[in-house]
């Protein structure tokens, strides 16, 4: 059930082992399940690490050669153990590369509409993407616009980091809990729904 997705990988490079552990810490912060309703399951905690691995991979993308190398080491990082958790959950050899087609689809589109929106600081379009393809708990809708100023938050935290904070992998990214919705516009709402 990606149990590997929730803990550290094998990597021998320890600066992208370490970065892409703070992804996954970062992305069990308990406020994005309690308070902003992703859903506490499988698809709602892969979510949740795509979502951060945006930031991060952006950052480093924007950075020189060596940060945007070890920024693909991140990304690789994350297929390998997006690879040994679909085996961990029974997928067969035949269906692992289609699983991963699939995946590797979600992320980029995901990585697409994330960074076009924040790139263009759009925050309504930002919440929109996020309402459509995230999953919420049962009975509640994703609170969207908290999640999007979140994303927009972290950024400018991460864009404001210098190489040497990132490559420590103090990644600085917002408090999820300062951005929270008022309790009523999410109490007894439908399930949203969950596009690729």
């Amino acid at each position: 059930m990606f149990g590997r997705l929730f803990r550290r990988g094998g990597n021998d490079d320890a600066i992208p082992s370490a970065l892409y552990g703070a992804i996954v810490a970062q992305s069990r912060a308990p406020a994005l399940y309690r308070d902003m309703n992703v859903a506490d399951t499988v698809d709602g905690r892969f979510e949740a690490v795509v979502l951060h691995m945006v930031l991060v991979l952006r950052r480093l993308g924007s950075g020189d050669a060596e940060m945007r190398a070890i920024g693909q080491t991140v990304f690789d990082q994350f297929c390998t153990e997006m690879d040994r958790s679909l085996r961990e959950m029974g997928v067969g050899d035949l269906g692992v590369p289609k699983r991963m087609r699939k995946i590797g689809e979600v992320f980029y589109g995901r990585s697409a509409a994330f960074d076009t929106a924040l790139a263009e600081g759009d925050a309504a379009g930002l919440a929109e993407s996020l309402a459509r393809n995230i999953p919420a708990a049962e009975g509640r809708e994703v609170a969207a616009d908290a999640l999007a100023a979140y994303m927009i938050a972290s950024d400018a935290s991460l864009k404001a980091q210098s190489k040497a904070q990132l490559l420590a992998s103090e990644l600085d990214f917002a408090d999820p809990a300062t951005f929270l919705q008022d309790e009523t516009s999410h109490v007894d709402q439908p399930t949203a729904g969950q596009t690729d």
